[in-house]
């Protein structure tokens, strides 16, 4: 079955202010050689955007081979859709390859991802930290086995949904913030290597959501329509602690929930895995002058330290297993410490890349820096690596 065209202006549609317009489907994937003699493989969620990537790999000319990694098949068990690793999202990839006509695989990768990714996250719990299991995943099962099945199968690239941008500059390429700041996803993606990113392809980094969508709907695609994933794929409804006390009984035991600055016993807990850094609902220990969050957790001691918003600002942060993408530029850096946080202004000491520890300096105090998530480091809109938070220093 030959790809159904694209019949309306949506199907190249402008991209924001900043970005190059891609008039040609072969210009998305900066192809080698004529894309008649080129394969791409597509790694396929059965989401709307990698299933986009794919539509536009068929326009292409190019031979096209998708990839569905079984993860965590939570959808399955529970008719939950929406999930990135769900039964019902391998079936939207495979139903999105039939009209697209082309090659579609299944591999199973449950061991591996439990192994790397959900034990992983569940023993960081346990420690106290705060995890981020989709860098984990990404830095894993996602990247490094697809990346050896596309070269196994002689791709010229692997292309993924990912909304980020890959930009060559004079030392190789680049990865850069997408141009849709709402759907930028390098945060999580600061572990890709040199050698993946001159393999790897994002189509949609220059485009905004709502236009890939109309691409979905003008290509005929079933999963147009289909909400984005919201939670973690293993974590059933976004309970973390569920999913940590079933895998990790312990880390339910019950403890004090202790004031950081006095050491005044404020009341009981049932079990860390309950808390993050920074949070402040759920302490259930009214009374207080002020409002109390979390400022750290003794996994040892089963403690919950709390205390006022001020003492969660950090001037500094050990940064270990670090990544480094690229030559470190002389340009001002910024660095995020959550996902859903703005870049600020930042200094580093020490060697970054090669999974050296550095010292990450913050220009101003720094509010929820929490051991376990990651720090990703920025010159402007380029990605120059990052590695995870392991201890932080106070602000005086």
């Amino acid at each position: 079955m030959n790809a159904p065209p694209f019949t309306t202006d949506a199907a190249f549609p402008a991209l924001d202010p900043g970005c190059d317009r891609m008039e040609d489907p072969a210009a998305l994937f900066d192809l080698p050689r004529p894309p008649a003699d080129c394969r791409i493989v597509v790694a396929m969620s059965g989401g709307v955007d990698s299933s986009v990537v794919a539509a536009l790999a068929a326009r292409s000319g190019a031979e096209v081979i998708g990839i569905t990694l079984q993860l965590f098949d939570y959808g399955a068990a529970t008719g939950r859709k929406g999930a990135c690793c769900a039964g019902d999202d391998i079936a939207d990839a495979r139903a999105v390859a039939d009209r697209l006509g082309i090659a579609h695989y299944v591999f199973d990768h449950e061991s591996a991802f439990r192994d790397e990714v959900v034990d992983n996250f569940a023993d960081d719990y346990l420690k106290g930290r705060t995890p981020v299991p989709c860098i984990r995943c990404n830095m894993g099962p996602k990247f490094t086995d697809l990346f050896r099945m596309a070269r196994e199968l002689g791709a010229d690239c692997l292309a993924t949904g990912h909304y980020v941008r890959r930009i060559v500059g004079a030392a190789g390429p680049e990865l850069h913030r997408a141009c849709d700041p709402a759907r930028d996803q390098s945060y999580f993606l600061y572990g890709t290597t040199e050698d993946q990113l001159a393999f790897l392809r994002f189509p949609l980094g220059g485009l905004p959501k709502t236009e890939v969508r109309a691409l979905a709907d003008d290509a005929g695609l079933r999963n147009a329509a289909k909400p984005d994933s919201q939670d973690i794929c293993f974590v059933p409804d976004g309970d973390y602690a569920a999913v940590v006390k079933k895998l990790r009984p312990e880390g339910a035991r019950p403890g004090a929930i202790v004031h950081a600055g006095t050491g005044e016993v404020l009341g009981r807990h049932e079990g860390i895995v309950h808390f993050t850094v920074g949070q402040r609902r759920g302490l259930e220990i009214g009374g207080q002058p002020e409002p109390l969050y979390v400022i750290g957790l003794d996994a040892d001691a089963a403690q919950v330290r709390v205390g006022p918003k001020a003492m969660l600002a950090v001037n500094s942060a050990s940064i270990i297993e670090t990544n480094r993408i690229g030559p470190l530029p002389y340009a001002p850096l910024t660095a995020k410490v959550r996902s859903l946080s703005r870049p600020v202004p930042v200094t580093i000491d020490g060697e970054m890349g090669d999974g050296n520890a550095i010292r990450l300096h913050f220009a101003r105090p720094e509010f929820s820096v929490a051991p376990g998530q990651a720090a990703v480091i920025y010159a402007g809109e380029r990605v120059i690596g990052g590695g995870w938070i392991d201890a932080t220093t106070a602000a005086a």
